[in-house]
């Protein structure tokens, strides 16, 4: 080798220095730099260095502490090694610091120190003359004979490795290409030494020194593998184990070094488990179990199944809100304001927290209690319960039940099962992180029932005030106490709710709005909020309230308002198209500005849009029909009431109350009675009863005819429009018995008059439910007279002052009553009959 061919470093150097390693000429080294010199050279120097010759520094070995460090440089070592800087990378946490890859070059001695701030910086003298041993290496016998020895004993301790590494087996090649003398360096580096040895091996400027250094560390580690072989011949079925890698090399002597660092941060993950779990303020139980597994997982190996499972157990235990709560705030005007500025009416579901507040500010301990909200969809059930958690000051967490048909997603799994998980419950409380949130158990009515059991049995633990202080869920097998809870179900109808479950929430009906709410409702809400997400103003678009009605009347028949938003969405979008095009007109320049408005005029005919070009832009009743199409309900009432044999009665659905036309035509035939339109048997039975009391009362009411059956001789066809929707319920006998009275009678039933009411045998209205819903789908079809049994008076509490003026209520307790009232002029008979007495 020549001396060209030699490395050559700079004659100064920025100096590095170190404390946790020695940097061996050849070897690769990682380094923290975090003191104040060291930070300085490194942004100094290499990274804001642009030539190779920037990144080379000198790595100075055995200095103090730097946590004992002081602004005067400590006495540097005489020797260190030149280094070439191949990777820097800088971080924050804990603290900032940079963290080096460099690779050793040579070694140099200190000649002089140049300077010392910002970084030290020093003359040095390049010490290893590689091409000097390279000449002489033969004629020198003593050398050569030690290098050869190294070189075998090298052979031999990489023979009694895997060669199955990839770092084996790269050593090896390493050793046949690399030059004897870079040996001693680049082993002492790999083996396992401590820095003082790797100091002595530094300090070895002679090349027959540093061999004889190297050599006995060598010899050693290749006698404790030996060591450690004889050892696994007494455990033969063992497999062969991979030797520990650490810093680029290989540690021969620490062959389960890998396994001891693993269960050292086993260690430290159990002992931070062990301390999460005492501060976790758990209770007796929960506590008692804790230690228990706790115990368990120290003595698992973590090669175990049971031993995820049990840390993820241990994980989930000590992430629960035990003891964490949060404050209530108890401010019930401010309260009132909140819930009032949220949704408009809704007055019983405001009092009723209102009521909880107080009670709150009474008694401090009090139970959350357990809320049903039953109503029609897009009456804002879910919107005002996510509105009483902000008026507490509480999280809120939903969780939504609508075709779960596993008990397990309420209780949990079993541990015992693969891939089991606690239920929703106790994944909602994990989730909101307090233990007095308010839980929000959405379509209670739609839970389903299957082979993995029933989940509303399940939820009657969860529900019941007395059982869930102590809510056992399968995954935890511990009890959590659930009584600071604030539950909320929602509901469409109550009918399909388990009556056991039922019975344990405090059910709140929440009924349709009427109209005037609804218009209220939209200028308040829906159309701000429509506004906002179509990116619109109230000085580019504007809804009157005449035509927010004529939206509620013609376009839209629902208890909620959830159709009505989509229209006003509809509205925004269209307006949206004509402000986007109208920017785009004002932005192009035009000379012909009086062609180019006579073609935005002709665009605005095409477009169907009748509103004028100017802001705001006012949605009267054209451009309302311009945009949502001709309207889709028409008040076909007193059209329908044309011929006799046709009333109307009143429904109620889970999307509120409808009205209904019932339908009667008679032919010859001999006295059977056809129903249509997809009836249910207590439908079918109010019919039955409707003919059975018309012809025992044929006489009468004059409906005989001269003979003594007014079916003799006559079929009845009684038909329930729509026909494809399925219909039930006994509410609809009273309207049956005055369609069926009108066929016979060839007189009209008022056009203006809905009823409902059950009838019996005898000729008594009985009472019936749903009637809010009832009344204000009579008031929003325009109807004038509503007849309802004489004991459901007192539901008219319930319906706003102003529909109740709008509407003439008719109480019978008789079907005579009924009849008087549904026919212009009254339903006279032939002799005044006693009126019979209800007994019920």
């Amino acid at each position: 080798m020549s001396s060209n061919s030699g490395i050559q470093i700079p004659s100064r150097l920025p100096l590095l220095c170190t404390h946790d390693g020695v940097l061996l000429p050849g070897s690769t080294m990682r380094i923290s730099v975090d003191t104040a010199r060291n930070m300085q050279l490194v942004k100094s120097r290499l990274l804001k260095g642009t030539s190779l010759k920037s990144t080379i520094i000198g790595v100075i070995p055995n200095t103090r502490d730097p946590e004992h460090d002081s602004d005067e440089l400590p006495s540097l070592h005489s020797i260190g090694t030149a280094g070439l800087a191949v990777q820097v990378v800088g971080s924050n946490w804990p603290k900032p610091h940079y963290t080096l890859l460099i690779t050793g070059l040579c070694r140099f001695r200190v000649t002089q120190l140049l300077r010392e701030r910002p970084f030290p910086v020093a003359e040095v003298e390049q010490l290893d003359k590689l091409e000097q041993y390279t000449e002489g290496g033969q004629a020198d016998g003593e050398l050569g004979e030690l290098s050869q020895r190294f070189y075998q004993a090298a052979v031999q301790l990489v023979g009694m490795l895997d060669m199955s590494v990839p770092v084996v087996a790269k050593l090896r090649r390493l050793l046949d290409s690399l030059p004897r003398e870079t040996l001693p360096d680049v082993l002492a580096s790999m083996i396992r030494t401590s820095n003082k040895e790797k100091l002595q091996v530094l300090d070895a400027v002679d090349l027959e020194e540093r061999f004889k250094k190297a050599l006995p560390l060598l010899t050693r580690q290749i006698e404790g593998l030996k060591l450690l072989q004889k050892t696994r011949k007494l455990r033969p079925d063992d497999d062969k184990r991979v030797l520990a890698i650490r810093k680029g090399g290989v540690f021969p002597g620490r062959q389960f070094s890998l396994d001891e660092e693993v269960e050292d941060e086993d260690g430290d993950d159990t002992a931070m488990l062990e301390k999460k779990v005492k501060a976790a303020a758990m209770p007796e139980a929960a506590l008692r179990v804790c230690l228990k597994e706790l115990k368990r997982l120290k003595k698992m190996p973590q090669s175990m199944p049971e031993y995820a499972l049990t840390h993820n157990y241990l994980e989930m235990m000590v992430e629960l809100p035990w003891s964490k709560s949060t404050t209530d705030c108890l401010d019930i005007r401010a309260a009132r304001v909140l819930l009032d500025n949220d949704h408009y009416a809704m007055e019983k579901l405001k009092r009723r927290v209102l009521e909880y507040l107080a009670v709150r500010q009474l008694k401090s301990t009090l139970k959350g209690p357990i809320l049903c909200f039953v109503g029609p969809p897009g009456v804002g059930k879910t919107s005002v319960g996510r509105s009483i958690a902000r008026t507490l000051g509480r999280e809120f967490h939903r969780i939504a039940l609508g075709g779960v048909c596993d008990q397990s997603d309420i209780r949990g799994h079993r541990r015992t099962y693969v891939g089991s998980m606690p239920g929703r419950i106790i994944n909602g409380l994990k989730t909101v992180g307090v233990n007095n949130p308010v839980f929000l158990l959405d379509e209670v009515d739609k839970l389903g029932k299957s082979l993995q059991g029933d989940p509303a049995a399940a939820l009657l633990e969860v529900l019941d005030p007395e059982q869930n202080h102590s809510f056992t869920d399968h995954y935890l097998n511990v009890p959590f106490d659930l009584s600071q809870v604030l539950f909320i179900a929602t509901a469409n109808t109550a009918a399909t709710i388990p009556p056991a479950l039922l019975d344990r929430m405090e059910v709140l009906q929440v009924p349709g709005y009427t109209q005037e709410e609804k218009v209220e409702i939209a200028h308040r809400h829906l159309i701000p909020h429509q506004l906002e997400q179509h990116g619109l103003t109230p000085q580019q678009l504007q809804i009157p309230q005449d035509t927010t009605k004529d939206i509620i009347s013609k376009y839209t028949r629902e208890a909620g308002v959830r159709s009505l938003e989509r229209k006003i969405g509809a509205i925004c979008r269209a307006v949206a198209v004509k402000v986007a095009e109208g920017h785009k007109v004002s932005r192009a320049e035009s000379p012909t500005e009086q062609h180019a408005d006579q073609n935005t005029e002709n665009k605005e005919e095409d477009s169907g849009i009748a509103s004028p070009p100017e802001m705001p832009i006012v949605i009267d009743h054209i451009a309302l029909k311009d945009i949502l199409g001709p309207p889709v309900f028409e008040m076909e009432v007193s059209e329908r009431l044309t011929l006799p044999g046709v009333a109307i009665g009143l429904a109620w659905t889970p999307m509120g109350g409808e009205i209904m036309f019932v339908e009667a035509s008679r032919m010859e035939g001999d006295g059977q009675l056809t129903l249509t339109g997809q009836l249910g048997d207590v439908m079918k039975e109010s019919a039955h009863l409707a003919i059975s009391w018309l012809r025992s009362n044929a006489k009468t009411y004059l409906l005989a005819n001269g003979s003594a059956d007014p079916l003799e001789g006559t079929d009845i066809h009684l038909h329930f429009p729509a026909g494809a929707v399925t219909k039930d319920g006994p509410s609809a006998g009273v309207t049956i018995v005055t369609c069926l009275a009108s066929l016979l009678s060839g007189r009209l039933v008022r056009s203006d008059v809905a009823m409902t009411g059950e009838i019996t045998l005898r000729g008594l209205v009985l009472p019936v439910g749903g009637i809010k819903d009832k009344v204000l789908a009579a008031h929003r079809a325009n109807l004038k007279r509503v007849i309802i049994p004489k004991r459901n008076e007192k539901d008219l509490e319930e319906i706003p002052a102003h529909v109740r003026a709008d509407l003439d209520f008719v109480f019978a307790s008789t079907l005579d009553e009924v009849l008087n009232a549904a026919f212009d002029g009254g339903f006279p008979a032939a002799v005044n009959h006693p009126q019979v007495v209800s007994k019920l």
